[in-house]
């Protein structure tokens, strides 16, 4: 098959200015806090303020409460750095300690200001440690030290990147077309085909690569995609090929725009012989060897889709499951569109929402990278429809994946 990267779809744009998208994890415990309950400890929480605009103290976040403990330890937070200052490093913030009361009656243990820039001195091995004060008790007694120690373990800050921003930071979204030509389908030349092409132009599988290939092109700068065929016996020897070129071009199987794919496609019809048997896996191999390639990247440059359209009759269903568990650890989503009405139990099966897909050797999915949608539940509907049902999932899968690899967008500053 061809060097080039199967699927060239490219969107970079130059990022003027991105929302504070900053968010702060912090770790904190308490050591030897007053004992507030007559018959046991304390059940300590913490209360978060920032000031308003109205110079009152606004709450920003609250703990789980710890039972019977002078000594708590609560569990890791994280919250928009936009919700607990403003994005205002230097802006105080309140700490306020209580001792939880099932009746509301909280007992007020202490208090004390810090900064967001002050907490950012904790460190993993290195904590911070705030003396929590209860200002009566430190008016009415001299030798009042304070009501407890609060140690903030770690402060950690950094980008919660969305899909947008990964698209404005200039990731490039690479996109190759699939296409079923297995016997299935029906003889082309047959009304009652899936490929037969209708006084009007069209067929299902034309309504579908016009439908989802117009919401593609959008997110592509050069408007090349390249676009693969698999189960038809090919000229001049005949030979079966589960992964070719349409355009008969394997070194440059790119086709301009919607209108060259759909071109391409019509062309090669009638000099192809829909054969079998419907094999996924070589046309996913294909794809995952380009997006195995782009896992060198130190910043989110490249995503790969690949889009399958099929009448779901599928045959290598063990190497399929194996081919996308594999790539379930790649920058890498499929978008599987059924066109006619088989059975698609495979394709559910296939896109992993209700459980996780395994592989025939145990190996669960790294995560969910594809998603089924059946044109025929969307054949008198409008396009954006079937757009937004096919594109529904692709976003997260997106973020999911760059997340996971600790990969900001490429024109991005640090935290």
């Amino acid at each position: 098959m061809n060097d080039k990267p199967a699927g060239k779809g490219l969107i970079t744009i130059a990022a003027q200015e991105l929302s504070d998208n900053r968010v702060i994890t912090l770790s904190l415990a308490g050591r030897k806090l007053d004992k507030k309950d007559l018959f046991g400890k304390s059940d300590p929480f913490l209360e978060f303020y920032k000031p308003g605009d109205d110079g009152k103290w606004m709450l920003v976040h609250r703990t789980e409460v710890i039972k019977y403990t002078l000594d708590p330890v609560w569990k890791p937070f994280t919250v928009p750095l936009v919700s607990l200052c403003d994005g205002d490093l230097e802006k105080p913030v309140q700490v306020m300690c209580y001792d939880y009361d099932s009746n509301g009656g909280h007992d007020f243990i202490g208090e004390f200001q810090t900064s967001v820039l002050q907490m950012s001195e904790a460190r993993d091995g290195v904590p911070l440690e705030m003396e929590c004060i209860n200002p009566k008790k430190q008016r009415k007694k001299k030798s009042y030290k304070n009501s407890g120690i609060i140690i903030l373990r770690s402060c950690k800050i950094h980008r919660n990147y969305s899909f947008l921003d990964y698209i404005l930071g200039g990731c490039q979204l690479m996109f190759t077309v699939g296409i079923d030509f297995t016997a299935s389908n029906g003889n082309p030349m047959d009304p009652s085909s899936l490929h037969y092409i209708n006084p009007m132009g069209t067929n299902e599988y034309l309504s579908a690569i016009w439908a989802v290939g117009q919401i593609i092109q959008d997110y592509d700068s050069d408007k090349m995609f390249p676009a693969l065929g698999f189960g038809a016996q090919l000229p001049p020897d005949w030979k079966v090929s589960h992964e070719f070129a349409i355009n008969f071009n394997p070194t440059n199987p790119f086709c301009s725009g919607v209108d060259g794919i759909a071109q391409a496609y019509s062309a090669c019809l009638p000099h192809i012989r829909f054969y079998g048997p419907t094999n996924f896996s070589p046309i996913v191999n294909h794809v995952a060897r380009f997006a195995a390639q782009a896992t060198q990247q130190q910043t989110a440059t490249q995503y790969f889709i690949l889009l399958i359209i099929t009448d779901g009759v599928i045959s290598d269903m063990e190497e399929t499951r194996h081919a996308v568990v594999q790539a379930s650890k790649l920058p890498m989503s499929i978008i599987i569109v059924g066109v006619g009405n088989a059975d698609f139990a495979a394709m559910e099966f296939l896109d992993g929402d209700n459980r996780r897909l395994r592989s025939h050797t145990g190996e669960e999915a790294a995560r969910d990278i594809v998603q089924f949608v059946p044109f025929r539940e969307f054949r008198n509907a409008a396009k954006e429809t079937l757009a937004k049902a096919v594109l529904a999932e692709l976003p997260q899968q997106v973020v999911q994946y760059f997340k996971h690899k600790n990969l900001p967008p490429t024109n991005s500053e640090p935290a």
